[in-house]
């Protein structure tokens, strides 16, 4: 399975956004999430080595300065500085300082770069999570599925998760986020239901997000029985949200 091994690490190329410099703001050895992705690209939480140490806002500062700096003076490309990593980047008692490190360094070194963070929403709750998200310029929030059932199943939350908080959170962004949606088949979740997906469409038409990712299976997964979707089957299953006027990018 994926695993960082620097703070900053990259840049790599992005099916979503092109050439992207990494932040993982999680421990370096293993995973650290409150979600447990069946489709995930760091394993099973259960496979992580049991490190919980976190870098702190000094450590990102240090790291990201040094890595900015010498892909500046070698004319490296970056399109998109991204909070990803070992799990859910908000977890980190930091984020709020290292989003404004981050933002000011961005502006020093690649001004044109966005600043991206790859979340499960299950934080924007959060008065210091929420405003700290909204200085990044892709807060792309993850829901995969409509209903509770769906969610156990993909996303296995670790605690307590109420989809209506997560939207309610999310309603704050007035629009101005990336909503990213996971399509697969497992055994017991098909993301073209008609059920998932017409509950599906209606979170996207309540939070009218400026953007909605749409992607499917890429590398390793924990669970072995999963199915991507083709690009022309995505195509066709967003067909009624593109119609009504939603900005959909989809990635096979």
């Amino acid at each position: 399975m994926l695993r960082f091994h620097n703070i900053a690490f990259g840049p790599i190329h992005s099916r979503r956004l092109g050439s992207s410099l990494g932040i993982n703001l999680l421990p370096e050895n293993g995973k650290l999430c409150n979600f447990d992705c069946i489709y995930c690209e760091c394993g099973w939480n259960r496979d992580g080595t049991g490190d919980r140490s976190m870098p702190s806002a000094g450590d990102v500062s240090e790291a990201l300065e040094a890595k900015l700096s010498g892909c500046s003076s070698q004319g490296v490309r970056i399109d998109s500085i991204t909070f990803s990593g070992h799990g859910e980047p908000t977890l980190n008692p930091d984020f709020p300082e290292i989003m404004d490190i981050t933002v000011s360094l961005r502006d020093r070194y690649y001004p044109e770069a966005a600043v991206s963070v790859l979340s499960n929403a299950t934080t924007v709750c959060r008065k210091d999570i929420f405003e700290a998200l909204r200085k990044a310029d892709n807060p792309i929030m993850k829901i995969d599925a409509s209903f509770a059932d769906g969610i156990a199943v993909v996303n296995r939350p670790s605690g307590h998760y109420d989809l209506g908080d997560v939207v309610s959170g999310l309603l704050g962004f007035k629009g101005d986020f990336v909503l990213q949606t996971m399509f697969l088949r497992s055994p017991d979740f098909d993301t073209s239901s008609a059920a998932n997906l017409q509950g599906w469409m209606e979170l996207v038409r309540k939070l009218r997000p400026r953007e909605v990712m749409v992607y499917t299976l890429d590398r390793e997964t924990p669970e072995k029985d999963l199915v991507k979707f083709s690009v022309e089957e995505m195509t066709g299953l967003v067909r009624p949200l593109v119609d009504e006027g939603f900005h959909v990018q989809i990635r096979g």
